[in-house]
């Protein structure tokens, strides 16, 4: 589900949950996991990546309808604390981003420090409103901080994909590279950041994202109550059915 490796003093998290990398309930508490180790290992940095054309196609749609309100009610909360602890993670932390990065891949990878794309070899955008579902409080808020402002209210309504050199324009990712070259530059990134006082950047760190904490602090609790109500509904859950089954019919 998660492979572990270093370079020197980076740790290296690749995503191999099946073919798509889809966030189920069981991936978001891996990578958690992972992370909160992280926290007090001798690493200084972490790249964060998926496999193949992949970096992560969001949320398991067919796993949520499958397991209904009741499974969804569990998946939230992990949701959640799969955003809230890779962005708030006080070490620099490098998504690379190899391949699609979908919805709520998208917006995990939004939760980095820097985010990498390989070039042309995916698709980066938030389908949400598509599928049928409003974003969670993290979810929206780390998209309000991560896409350029001219572009985020496009970037949400249209729910549109975008291929990475149109990505880049509108914020959501920091750079694109040739897909050979994607791991030397977030590697080179990583060490970059790593170099950094770690107590120094981690207060920096926080700082950055100050207005995020406080708009969460103040609404969160609110529009989560409401957002949770809206996945749980049988209507919503048989909207996403339909759009997994049209997407299907299309592939």
């Amino acid at each position: 589900m998660i492979e572990l490796t270093h370079q020197g003093d980076i740790a290296v998290l690749k995503m191999v949950h099946g073919k798509a990398n889809a966030l189920d309930l069981e991936l978001c508490e891996a990578i958690v996991a992972h992370f909160r180790q992280l926290e007090t290992s001798t690493a200084k940095a972490v790249v964060l990546t998926g496999q193949g054309r992949m970096f992560s196609a969001g949320v398991d749609l067919p796993r949520l309808t499958a397991g209904g309100s009741d499974y969804v009610r569990k998946f939230l909360p992990a949701l959640h604390k799969l955003y809230d602890t890779v962005f708030h993670h006080p070490k620099p932390v490098i998504a690379a981003v190899n391949g699609h990065a979908i919805a709520g891949g998208c917006v995990l990878q939004c939760c980095a420090d820097r985010r990498i794309a390989a070039r042309d070899v995916g698709r980066i955008g938030v389908t949400e409103l598509l599928v049928g579902v409003p974003f969670p409080a993290m979810a929206f808020e780390v998209m309000r901080f991560a896409t350029a402002p001219q572009f985020l209210p496009d970037v949400i309504l249209s729910g549109a994909t975008f291929p990475t050199d149109v990505a880049l324009v509108r914020g959501l990712v920091d750079e694109v590279v040739d897909s050979d070259a994607l791991m030397t530059h977030a590697l080179a990134a990583a060490q970059t950041l790593a170099r950094l006082p770690p107590a120094t950047f981690a207060l920096t760190k926080g700082q950055l994202r100050q207005g995020l904490i406080d708009r969460m602090a103040k609404d969160g609790p609110r529009v989560d109550a409401l957002a949770g109500q809206i996945w749980t509904a049988p209507e919503t859950l048989e909207h996403v059915k339909s759009f997994v089954a049209q997407t299907l019919k299309k592939a």
